[in-house]
C-alpha cells in the first residue's frame, strides 16, 4: 500500500504513527501504536508502531513519500526563563516558550544569583532562555545573565535587547542562539521568532533518547515538541475561525491553549496580555496525577458524588487501569476529568475583579480574556473517552459568571480521530490539507 505521509508522535510512554493521504483525496487512513522504547532504542518502538499500522490497515507492505514527527520522549522540553522584569520581558519569554510546547521549570527576573544558578543546574533544562530590556533600553542585566548562563553547558537562546547583539556575536559560542527581542517595546509581544528558535534548538540539541539519531535520518524536516504541535493546530484553526480554545486533558497534565483578542472595551486594561496563551497544569492528570486531582475536591465532595467511602475510592483508583473497565472506575475517571477541566480553566481564564477607587467600585478585567472565543476543541484521551465531554465544558461556562470565559453557547468540537498534534505537524508542510483534516476530525463543516 502507498500513502502520502506518516506522522509519528514519539511520547515518553507511547509511540503513535498516523497515516494520511494529502493530495487527491485528503484523509486520515489509520493509526498504529506501540510502547515507546526509551530505555533501549526509540526506533524499535517506532518500527513496531508501523507494524501495528500495517496490521490495522490490513496490508503486508506500506510505502510513503514523507515522514514527519513530534516528540515528548526523554521527558519532553524543559526550559528555564530569565528576564529583567517579571511582568514584562520574563513573562513574554515565558508565554513564547509555553506556546512552543515547553515545560517551564524556573522563571527569574533581574540578575541571576548564585542560588538561581544552582537551581538551573538542579533542573537540568534542555535550554535556557535569556530575555531582558526593550530594544535600546536597559541592556546590562541581560548581558550579564547571558555570560553566567553560557558557562553551564546548556543551549542558550538570547531574545533580549538587540543593543547587545554585536558583543554577543563576538563570543562565537557554539551553544548560543540569538533571535529578535521577544519584548521589543512596552506591551509588544514578539513571540514567533523565539518560538521558531525553540523548535530548531529542540531538534538540534534536545532529544537524548537512545536511537533518536536514527529517527532523525528517517524523518523529513524538523522534529517539534508535541505540545507545540497542538498549539500549531490551534493557530491553524484560528486562521479558519478567529478565536479558538483547545483543551487537552491527559494522564499527567492538562493543557489549555487560547488564541483570541480581548473585547474592545477591555483592551486598555489587558495590553500586556498576549493573544496566544498556553497554560500547562502539571498537577492535573487523570492517571499519573490522580491523587493530586482527588485532593482538589472539597471535603466530602468526591465521596458524595461516588457514593463510596474514601478508602474504597483509593482502592478503586489503584486497581483501575488508565482506560477504566468497571462502571465505578468509569464514573471516577469522569469526575477526575471534570475536575481537571474546572481547575485548569479557572487558572487559565481571567476574571472580572471589583476594585475600590475614589470614585466608587469599578469592575476591572484581569488576566486572559477568552470571551471572544468562537469555538472550543477537546482532545486528549480523558476527554475523548468521556461519554459527554462537551457537557463538562458547557456546565463550567454556565457557572463561571465572573470569569472571562467563552459564552456557554459557543460550539464544542471533539478531535474524533485523535490527530490534532499530527495536524499541527502537517500545518508546517501542507497547510491546506491540514485544514481539511481539521474539519474532518472535528466533524466541522466550517
Amino acid at each position: 500500500m502507498k500513502v502520502d505521509c506518516l506522522v509519528a508522535e514519539i511520547g515518553s510512554t507511547t509511540t503513535v504513527i498516523n497515516a494520511f493521504n494529502l493530495h487527491q483525496e485528503v484523509a486520515f487512513l489509520g493509526r498504529g501504536l506501540h510502547q515507546t522504547t526509551v530505555e533501549t532504542d526509540v526506533t524499535t518502538g517506532l518500527m513496531n508502531a508501523i507494524e501495528d499500522l500495517k496490521h490495522n490497515l490490513a496490508v503486508e507492505t506500506l510505502e510513503y513519500d514523507a515522514m514527519y514527527a513530534s516528540s515528548s520522549a526523554a521527558g519532553g522540553l524543559k526550559i528555564t526563563v530569565h528576564g529583567l522584569v517579571y511582568e514584562m520581558t520574563a513573562r513574554a519569554a515565558k508565554e513564547a516558550a509555553l506556546g512552543a510546547g515547553a515545560n517551564i521549570h524556573l522563571i527569574t527576573a533581574n540578575r541571576l544569583t548564585p542560588e538561581h544558578i544552582e537551581k538551573i543546574k538542579a533542573v537540568r533544562p534542555n535550554m535556557v532562555v535569556i530575555a531582558g530590556g526593550t530594544d535600546y533600553g536597559e541592556k546590562e542585566v541581560a548581558w550579564q545573565n547571558l555570560l553566567d548562563s553560557i558557562e553551564l553547558g546548556i543551549p542558550v537562546i538570547y531574545t533580549g535587547n538587540i543593543a547587545n547583539h554585536e558583543r554577543i556575536k563576538k563570543l562565537q559560542h557554539p551553544s548560543l542562539f540569538v533571535v529578535e527581542n521577544v519584548y521589543p517595546r512596552v506591551d509588544d509581544f514578539n513571540i514567533l521568532p523565539l518560538r521558531k528558535a525553540i523548535y530548531e534548538t529542540f531538534e538540534q540539541n534536545i532529544i537524548h533518547a537512545a536511537g533518536m539519531q536514527r529517527i532523525f535520518e528517517m524523518v523529513d524536516h524538523t522534529i517539534i515538541p508535541t505540545p507545540g504541535a497542538v498549539m500549531d493546530a490551534t493557530i491553524l484553526l484560528d486562521d479558519m475561525s478567529e478565536g479558538v480554545m483547545t483543551l487537552d486533558v491527559g494522564g499527567a497534565t492538562t493543557d489549555v491553549h487560547t488564541i483570541a483578542d480581548p473585547k474592545p472595551e477591555y483592551r486598555k486594561y489587558l495590553e500586556g496580555e498576549p493573544r496566544m496563551k498556553r497554560t500547562v497544569e502539571g498537577d492535573l492528570g487523570v492517571y499519573i496525577n490522580r491523587s493530586h486531582v482527588m485532593e482538589s475536591f472539597k471535603t466530602g465532595e468526591l465521596e458524595r458524588l461516588m457514593g463510596m467511602k474514601m478508602d474504597d475510592i483509593r482502592v478503586l483508583m489503584q486497581e483501575e487501569p488508565f482506560i477504566p473497565v468497571t462502571e465505578p472506575g468509569k464514573k471516577l475517571i469522569s469526575l477526575l476529568t471534570r475536575q481537571c477541566v474546572y481547575q485548569a480553566m479557572d487558572r487559565h481564564v481571567g476574571d472580572l475583579r471589583r476594585v475600590f477607587t475614589s470614585s466608587g467600585v469599578k469592575i476591572i478585567p484581569d488576566g486572559k480574556d477568552a470571551t471572544q472565543v468562537k469555538m472550543i476543541v477537546l482532545t486528549g484521551g480523558a476527554l475523548l473517552y468521556e461519554h459527554d465531554a462537551p457537557a463538562i465544558i458547557k456546565t463550567y461556562l454556565e457557572r463561571s459568571h465572573t470569569k472571562l470565559a467563552p459564552d456557554p453557547s459557543v460550539p464544542v468540537y471533539l478531535d474524533h480521530d485523535y490527530i490534532l498534534a499530527s495536524i499541527g505537524v502537517l500545518s508546517h508542510h501542507h497547510p491546506e490539507a491540514a485544514k481539511i483534516l481539521l474539519k474532518q476530525t472535528l466533524r466541522w463543516k466550517g
